[in-house]
């Protein structure tokens, strides 16, 4: 039998919330982070709102030697990376470090760190422009500088399938676990809020462009206008379960039972989208039917087309409303390869406390989506033993992930 890997630390940096706990309380409060752009002036563009993360105060959190050579999202990502193996319990001294990888998800790199760059280039000249550029625009970097700072040498690497990308890399951690390497720092944390990075949110042509935060990014609503983006994410750990247990993890929040991607045919060749296809791959992955899911956390893309492809493929696979429906995302915006870790995160948190989140703003479902059981207004106590998480990445890529709660952690996988 495979070992089971499973989720022993959360490490989130969202918009609403520095922490798991704080996250989650925000989360289930419907407390948004999303709100005008600070960390740039945006008049001159036709989208203004972001999910910003507030209150992180970088030297607070990372040593001083790494602040020169570091992103913003490098520096969320490597805070997140602590507070998870604090929460695991976890010291990597103490860890076999070549039984220790790292494989996280990433977008678009360091921008803000390679935009003050190229600006000293072109203003000031080459010899201004900071070394650390080498690696510090690189989507890779989070990889990096996370299994240099804690000593992790095992086989260890980074997906790049924009929002898909955190399931990617805890379905690649899992890989890991099941070949020998028994703990795995994996996750995403993501963001692009500069002007560089906002003019390649621009060219998608899916950006909201409205003023107020509660209208802007409602997916499945019939008021929907396109989304709007976010910085931040999540890190966990995940274990062999065995190893959990002998090192005395402190807890476990649930297990990686099932997990598929795909990507989207050839425009134009009238074969369907991907995801109803992985979600069934992800479901025979964990040994599961459609009635064993408990809850979806969605995609939501808050594009009317994309959403209804979405809706399409779930009703299609569970039945009209056979299953709750849920896009906490609303809240913090679509955080790229930071968005499906966070949706991890937050179904393993609903998972342990027996409360689906809401899909905050949306009121009206749109037509093609009205099948959908979209948990919405509070939020909805349950029983709940499975999650299945959902993710589309712009290039088609799609993927799904199947979670069981620590109370059906013994059953056995595949």
């Amino acid at each position: 039998m495979n070992p089971r890997a499973v989720v022993t630390g959360l490490g989130v940096a969202a918009p609403n919330g520095l922490g798991a706990e704080e996250f989650w309380k925000a989360t289930l409060a419907g407390e948004s982070g999303i709100g005008p752009l600070t960390r740039f002036d945006a008049a001159p563009y036709p989208a203004r709102l972001a999910g910003e993360v507030t209150g992180f105060h970088a030297p607070d959190h990372i040593p001083g030697r790494l602040l020169p050579q570091t992103d913003h999202m490098t520096r969320l990502a490597l805070a997140a990376t602590d507070w998870s193996l604090v929460d695991a319990g976890a010291d990597p001294e103490r860890l076999p470090e070549y039984g220790m990888s790292v494989v996280t998800a990433n977008s678009y790199g360091g921008f803000e760190f390679g935009q003050r760059e190229l600006e000293k280039l072109w203003s000031e000249g080459g010899s201004r422009v900071s070394a650390y550029q080498s690696f510090a625009w690189f989507y890779a970097v989070n990889t990096g500088q996370i299994s240099i700072r804690h000593g992790m040498r095992g086989p260890s690497g980074v997906l790049v399938s924009e929002q898909a990308g955190g399931l990617d890399a805890l379905g690649h951690a899992r890989r890991h676990v099941r070949k020998g390497t028994p703990f795995v720092v994996t996750g995403g944390v993501d963001g692009a809020l500069s002007p560089w990075g906002w003019t390649a949110y621009l060219a998608s042509g899916e950006l909201s462009t409205r003023a107020d935060p509660a209208r802007a990014y409602l997916p499945f609503d019939r008021d929907a206008a396109g989304w709007v983006p976010g910085e931040g994410g999540a890190v966990l750990t995940v274990e062999d379960a065995d190893l959990a247990r002998s090192r005395g993890a402190r807890h476990t929040y649930g297990e990686i039972a099932g997990y598929a991607s795909g990507v989207d045919p050839r425009p134009g060749s009238g074969r369907p989208p991907a995801l109803r296809r992985v979600i069934g791959q992800a479901l025979a992955d964990a040994g599961l039917g459609p009635r064993d899911i408990d809850v979806v956390f969605a995609d939501a893309a808050g594009v009317p087309d994309l959403d209804r492809r979405e809706a399409e493929a779930v009703t299609a696979v569970f039945g009209a409303r056979g299953v709750p429906v849920t896009a906490p995302k609303t809240l913090v915006g679509r955080l790229a390869a930071g968005g499906s870790a966070l949706d991890v995160a937050a179904a393993l948190l609903a998972l342990r406390d027996g409360v689906i989140p809401p899909t905050a703003h949306v009121t009206d479902l749109a037509p093609g989506c009205a099948d959908l059981d979209l948990v919405r207004g509070a939020p909805r106590e349950a029983r709940l033993r499975t999650a299945l998480v959902l993710a589309r990445g712009t290039g088609g890529f799609s993927a799904a992930l199947v979670l069981r709660g620590p109370d059906d952690a013994h059953r056995p996988v595949g």
